[in-house]
């Protein structure tokens, strides 16, 4: 049924594991000290729903909320932002430990450098975050966003000096619009998530910058004595942000990783369908991708995302967008006593799957699959929060998209 929850387990046979050091704590660390030097960092919150977990049976959950994310409530920011500064470090000769933010909004760098534009293709939140570090740094960016983005996105994009259009082609096409532009343009740089053939410098260097983000996590947890999550839920578009937190905490707990569970939305589900083929090859999801979900509606996977998480990753799973309308809500309007965590479509499936399989026995396979149960400690990761403010109230307040 299209409405069902569907998943894959992963049986597929592992790779020599190449691009997992991506993502080692050394790559990270660099990552963290970049964003560090913005005045805007500071580390997002770790919501801990205690209460919310014992009413579902589990011993921890806690959602890393990235709504907080330098006032631009999602996290794509890290990645895009790193990118941009290890490109001009590898540009002038310099080492990225030298591109601070005083340096990369500085007089010097204009004068080393010169002008640049930045093309990148979104649904919202990538782009937003390209835009952002552009205009701080005094250069140009050109955004193409997805036939169906909406105009709260689209005018986010725009306030930070972009030059943002909706186009009538899939978020893929868009890709592949802003990377044909970048080539014909002088000092053009294509800034985006998602990896081919020719193009895995600046997707790794995302994926580093992502990194960021699950690091705080993991430090945050073990400040709150959990330390070590049993569980890790990760959203996946492309499957670059997937395979940055799968390849961070396979190589911060290399003797006992978690549990990886990877959720991607039904209609746009290329990971799954690439655990379902069971042959290690990445699939395609073609066509229209119709989904609340838009941060997760690509249909061509990261090649390096990809490997790393079948290599790692115990379940992929297809999320209607029921998933997600209950995950904005269950964290919207939280059991008496837990933090409230505002979370957009593309942020709150973790939460609309989790309790779903601790409340809904016909998905006891998958429960005991990854063995969820009362001595769970389970890490998930809302990655925006209401980018699409109407949108949000439509769900949270009116009850679209109710439950199965």
């Amino acid at each position: 049924m299209a409405d069902r929850i569907q998943w894959s387990d992963n049986h597929m046979e592992k790779s020599d594991d190449a691009h997992l050091g991506i993502m080692s704590l050394e790559n990270v660390a660099k990552a963290r000290a970049f964003h560090k030097s913005f005045p805007q960092y500071t580390v997002t919150p770790l919501a801990r729903l205690d209460n919310l977990a014992a009413r579902l049976g589990l011993n921890n959950l806690c959602v890393k909320d990235e709504s907080y994310r330098f006032g631009l409530n999602a996290f794509k920011v890290l990645g895009g932002s790193f990118a941009m500064a290890s490109y001009f470090a590898d540009e002038i000769g310099r080492d990225v430990a030298d591109m601070t933010y005083d340096y990369l909004t500085s007089d010097e760098l204009a004068r080393d450098f010169g002008q640049a534009t930045f093309f990148t293709a979104t649904d919202g939140n990538h782009g937003r975050g390209v835009a952002w570090a552009a205009k701080r740094l005094g250069k140009k960016a050109v955004v193409h966003m997805p036939k169906g983005s909406t105009k709260p996105r689209f005018d986010n994009i725009a306030a930070e000096g972009a030059t943002v259009t909706i186009e009538e082609v899939s978020y893929d096409e868009c890709v592949r619009m802003a990377a044909a532009e970048a080539e014909a343009c002088e000092r053009g740089v294509i800034v985006q998530d998602t990896a081919w053939e020719g193009y895995e410098k600046i997707p790794s260097l995302i994926m580093e910058g992502y990194g960021t983000m699950a690091s705080e996590a993991a430090e945050q947890l073990r400040e709150a004595a959990i330390n070590r999550p049993t569980h890790v839920f990760v959203q996946a578009g492309v499957g670059s942000l997937a395979g940055a937190v799968v390849g961070y905490f396979a190589n911060l707990y290399p003797d006992n990783p978690p549990t990886f569970v990877v959720m991607e939305a039904t209609n746009a589900a290329c990971l799954y369908k690439g655990a379902v083929a069971a042959d290690g090859e990445p699939r395609i999801v073609t066509g229209d991708m119709p989904t609340i979900m838009a941060g997760l509606c690509c249909g061509e996977p990261n090649t390096l995302g990809w490997d790393i998480l079948r290599n790692h990753v115990t379940a992929f799973v297809a999320c209607p967008d029921w998933v997600a309308a209950r995950g904005m809500r269950i964290l919207g309007a939280p059991e008496k006593g837990d933090p409230r965590v505002i979370s957009g479509e593309s942020g709150a499936v973790g939460a609309g799957l989790i309790s779903t399989l601790m409340t809904d026995d016909s998905y006891a396979e998958l429960r005991d699959l990854i063995g969820l149960d009362k001595t769970s400690n389970v890490l998930m990761f809302s990655t925006e929060g209401d980018t699409d403010p109407e949108h949000y109230r439509k769900v949270v307040w009116d009850g679209a998209y109710p439950a199965e």
